[in-house]
């Protein structure tokens, strides 16, 4: 769409998918469903909305190489470097500056690279939606919200508020942001059909969400202008990594949307999860007739609902169920499958003992 761009941020750690996820190699950059990357399954399906001269990615330097051979067409400079990863309010704030200083009257769409959308023609429109609500209110920030199936802990919610008879979709006023609740919240928010999952995805002016910057977080806005005012010189890393060694970590949600006015959810509905875990992995992966999904030279007997990928070894299992497996050259996981958010554990754990070797 005419003055439009889609960022992806691409720079996460993805610990939640050891032992294939590593330092080395993120989430997004794994083929965790099917033949394609989550980076490169997210790219083509911007790329159905914005032109690739206008697709962007946010990442950390140390990842430009994997990006670079998932993503051979991209355009140099439109792969905006983070000195480290640092949450997302820098993030988006950093490439807000360097997007606006080629495309001044231009809106955003941000995306994390490392979700699954299943319905992708139905996410282009929501999207166009979002698109015509900003042009016609550059004020507002619109996010997209998707209607729960179930009462998850591991998303972070969104209440709505008034109604708005626009644009083809079902959109509000945002009443308030949760943090991902526990149980019993959760099952309160699910039951009361005001709460949609947060799913990450921004829509905005450019202008607007600086404006915003400068207002509700002015410490990190006094950094990103040292940077605009460097941006295209021989200091721009230099004064980059400077002033990144100074922001403190914050979420855009946190940061912004809890606090700003005129901050809109439109809902998704497009088949959305962000698979956050091996037990997510599981639930979306076509099963055999015992419920069991198996990649690699894999052996059954009696066993049901689990998830086994192996890489070069035969794997035999006998009489378990409900498990994740998951083998790597150097590393094994196993573990019960609704313990799968337990993998971000062992990553902490190995940093302790110092086997760096295995992150």
């Amino acid at each position: 769409m005419e003055n439009t761009i889609a960022l992806i941020m691409a720079g996460g750690g993805g610990t939640r998918f050891w032992p294939k996820s590593r330092q080395s190699i993120p989430k997004q950059f794994l083929s965790l469903l099917g033949n394609e990357t989550m980076l490169q399954l997210t790219a083509n399906r911007l790329t159905n909305l914005v032109d690739r001269s206008n697709l962007y990615i946010v990442s950390t330097k140390e990842q430009k190489r994997l990006i670079n051979e998932q993503l051979p067409w991209l355009l140099p400079g439109n792969l905006i470097s983070e000195p480290f990863a640092n949450n997302t309010a820098p993030c988006i704030g950093l490439s807000a500056l360097h997007i606006q200083q080629k495309n001044p009257d231009t809106i955003m769409v941000v995306s994390p690279a490392d979700h699954l959308i299943t319905d992708n023609e139905k996410f282009i429109k929501v999207i166009q939606n979002g698109i015509r609500m900003v042009r016609q209110n550059p004020g507002y920030l619109v996010t997209i919200g998707i209607e729960p199936t179930y009462p998850s802990t591991g998303y972070g919610y969104i209440q709505k508020g008034e109604p708005l008879e626009t644009f083809n979709g079902k959109s509000y006023r945002v009443r308030t942001f949760a943090e991902k609740p526990d149980r019993d919240i959760a099952q309160k928010f699910y039951h009361s059909k005001e709460f949609y999952w947060n799913s990450g995805i921004f829509i905005w002016h450019v202008d607007t969400i600086l404006q915003h910057f400068q207002q509700l977080l002015p410490e990190i806005y006094f950094g990103l202008n040292q940077i605009k005012k460097a941006l295209g010189s021989k200091t721009e890393n230099k004064i980059t990594e400077n002033v990144y060694n100074k922001l403190y970590n914050q979420s855009i949600d946190y940061g912004i949307l809890e606090k700003a006015e005129h901050v809109i959810v439109m809902e998704g509905g497009f088949g959305w999860s962000d698979i956050g875990s091996w037990e997510e992995v599981y639930k979306i992966s076509s099963k055999d007739e015992c419920g069991n999904v198996s990649k690699g030279d894999i052996l059954l007997k009696d066993v049901n609902n689990c998830y086994i990928e192996t890489t070069g070894k035969t794997a035999c299992l006998v009489g378990v169920d409900d498990l994740i497996i998951v083998d790597t050259d150097d590393a094994l996981l196993i573990c019960k499958k609704e313990l799968s958010q337990e993998v971000k554990w062992i990553v902490e754990e190995l940093k302790k003992r110092g086997k760096e070797k295995h992150l």
